[in-house]
């Protein structure tokens, strides 16, 4: 059973992951969102991606990670960083919907697109990593750093705290704030007004946007990725690790 949906609004598709109620990010999910891109890109101008009402996505699925060896964990490391790239660089608008909470590779993936609207109340986004003792990946880490200054970045990556979607609202890492009921609407609505641009000319500029992030990425991604692997495999890494998944909801 597929682990995405997506509904088509016009030109427009809604992309929904649907991997139980925290939207751990398995290798199952990453292949569905990977295969669903393809028809994307081929038939449709804009895209919203969405998760669900109290997790837009909790980030790795550790219970399963934490059985990997260091070549399974290096091959799912691989496709996630491909699948985030390939959101990135998707030619036409996107826009993530936070309806819940978008924490570790659950704010990766939203990371990845042009926009993020989220809801008003306890909704909360993060990059945890180093409380888990592996760095953020390199490429979510070079995004965060072109939409907001160096400091905020650093706050936000180096106390591994979470924050409200208002919290984030105010820094410019997410876009909008509205409620439950209008935040995909109102995405919607963003996207098809974008998308009724010529297409060529948005994927252009996208790109041009892009340009300094994918030299970097693609100069450092396989260093980078070696030196993420080295830590996942540490044994202090291990024990969180390990703890973390003890209390991993799915």
């Amino acid at each position: 059973m597929s682990k995405v949906t997506f509904e088509k609004m016009d030109s427009i598709a809604v992309l929904r992951m649907n991997n139980g109620v925290t939207n751990a990010i398995s290798l199952e999910l990453i292949n569905d969102i990977s295969e669903a891109l393809i028809t994307i890109g081929n038939e449709f101008q804009g895209m919203v991606l969405a998760g669900g009402d109290k997790f837009f996505s909790i980030g790795f699925d550790l219970p399963a990670l934490i059985q990997y060896n260091r070549s399974e964990m290096t091959h799912y490391y691989s496709k996630f960083n491909e699948m985030a790239l390939n959101l990135l660089t998707l030619p036409m608008p996107t826009c993530c919907v936070l309806s819940g909470h978008a924490v570790a590779g659950g704010y990766v993936i939203a990371l990845t697109c042009d926009y993020r609207f989220g809801v008003s109340g306890n909704k909360r986004i993060g990059l945890n990593e180093i409380k888990l003792g592996v760095p953020v990946p390199y490429l979510a880490d070079l995004i965060l750093r072109q939409i907001v200054s160096d400091r905020i970045a650093n706050d936000i990556i180096y106390g591994g705290e979470f924050i409200t979607v208002s919290e984030a609202n105010q820094h410019g890492l997410v876009d909008e704030v509205s409620s439950q009921t209008d935040v995909e609407k109102l995405a919607i609505e963003k996207i098809r007004a974008i998308a009724g641009y010529q297409k060529e000319a948005f994927s252009a500029i996208k790109s041009n946007r892009l340009e300094t992030i994918l030299a970097k990425y693609r100069n450092n991604f396989k260093t980078k990725s070696e030196v993420f692997i080295d830590c996942w495999f540490s044994e202090p890494t291990q024990s969180l690790l390990k703890e973390a998944s003890r209390k991993f909801v799915r």
